[in-house]
């Protein structure tokens, strides 16, 4: 996701990584701060949860440690409708809103649509991401050098934890590491989940690392560097980048990275594009551009597996593509227009949440219909909005991507 260009980003001095114990609750998933190369995007994870342990078929298919797919045909077999985990059975609805130009979360009941809490971080707040455990909610305080941890069964915030430019986070499929993209530092750093130490640090090429989603035997991710507009792949075991290309097409600014659910088909959000970049992950050819609408950004899967919700930016619109025929077949208008970003579907499918980046609102949209439920406002520079609880075994960061 693109930082908002209000201000110049003038960072503070690294702080010192200290390593931590999980406090806030039993075994929760850590995420890692992350790399930063021109936009900082990252991922982490946690240790696992005696409900998703792996087998010792699934460890010899995938990556090790790995909790096996449901489905092999299906990554998203996990995600149906209102199928919550126990963990995260009892927590209540929310929608979780980082504000990056207000230093704060705005907390929304769902059902009523309205505001219930505020609550202050640390300096521009950019993502709400849930750990690989499901039992922890971080709020990436990119220029504060925190990560503020919330507990989603209270909604309440604790201590936060100082890692240096976290602006996004995700999971290894095995809960094992943190991986931090830092995007002004030009690395990916890879963590221990729970104690927050440096494994490795990967420097890397290009400038902007952003976004991430794993394969399904989770030995490799692809990573979006959207200030370059290149991609990259990283061996997740080896922790080395393995692969790199530059898009075919000028100032080219690759944003959110979404797998099929067949797993054989990826998909790169790019702003200046305009559309979906589709490509191979295994064979890493050169993609093809498939034109969406203006300032093509965010990409959330539907409960039922059959289509990809597009979020354009630029236009104010959210085009649905189907992934039986990898065509286009509704595009939505906000009502009133906007400014869609990031955010998620809710537990249940039958709703569409998205910050307004630019308009200091939230949009709730029917996905059955495409009508605008509700617009709500909120701080100021709305970005990561993460929908919670969600469908799903565990996370593998960013706003919410479950297996």
């Amino acid at each position: 996701m693109t930082r908002i260009p209000i201000r110049p980003r003038v960072r503070p001095l690294p702080a010192v990584a200290l390593a931590i114990t999980c406090a806030l609750t039993s075994g929760c998933g850590l995420l890692g701060s992350e790399p930063k190369s021109a936009t900082g995007r990252a991922s982490a994870s946690a240790r696992a949860t005696p409900s998703v342990r792996p087998t010792a078929a699934a460890a010899a298919a995938g990556l090790p440690g790995m909790p096996p797919l449901l489905d092999p045909k299906d990554l998203y077999a996990a995600d149906r409708p209102n199928q919550l985990s126990p963990v995260v059975k009892n927590f209540p609805s929310r929608v979780y809103v980082p504000n990056t130009q207000s230093d704060t979360v705005s907390v929304i009941d769902p059902a009523t649509y309205k505001v219930i809490k505020t609550i202050r971080v640390g300096r521009e707040p950019q993502h709400v991401v849930p750990s690989w455990d499901l039992k922890t909610l971080w709020v990436n305080n990119d220029l504060g050098n925190t990560l503020t941890p919330i507990d989603p069964a209270t909604g309440k915030a604790g201590k936060p934890v100082p890692v240096h430019d976290p602006y996004n986070l995700y999971f290894t499929p095995n809960g094992k590491y943190a991986v931090v993209m830092a995007s002004m530092d030009k690395q990916l750093v890879f963590r221990d989940a729970h104690t927050m130490r440096t494994v490795k640090t990967v420097p890397v090429t290009c400038e902007g690392v952003n976004h991430a989603d794993f394969s399904p035997d989770g030995r490799y991710f692809i990573v979006s560097c959207e200030f370059s507009g290149e991609l990259l792949k990283v061996d997740t075991e080896r922790m080395t980048v393995i692969a790199q290309q530059k898009l075919p097409i000028h100032g080219a600014m690759p944003q959110d990275v979404k797998i099929s659910p067949d797993g054989r088909t990826w998909y790169v959000a790019d702003m200046v594009a305009n559309g979906l970049w589709v490509l191979n992950g295994d064979t890493f050819a050169r993609p093809t551009l498939l034109r969406t609408g203006k300032g093509t950004h965010g990409l959330y899967v539907s409960r039922d597996s059959k289509y990809l919700y597009i979020s354009n930016r630029g236009e104010g619109s959210i085009s649905v593509l189907d992934f039986a025929t990898g065509k286009l077949v509704k595009k939505w208008r906000i009502q009133g227009g906007g400014s869609p970003d990031m955010g998620g579907v809710s537990a249940d499918g039958k709703v569409l949440w998205l910050s307004g980046r630019y308009n200091s609102e939230v949009y709730a949209i029917d996905t059955g219909t495409g009508r605008t439920l509700a617009k709500i406002p909120v701080g100021r520079g709305p970005h990561g909005l993460a929908v919670y609880p969600q469908p799903g075994r565990y996370s593998l960061g960013h706003t919410g991507i479950f297996r």
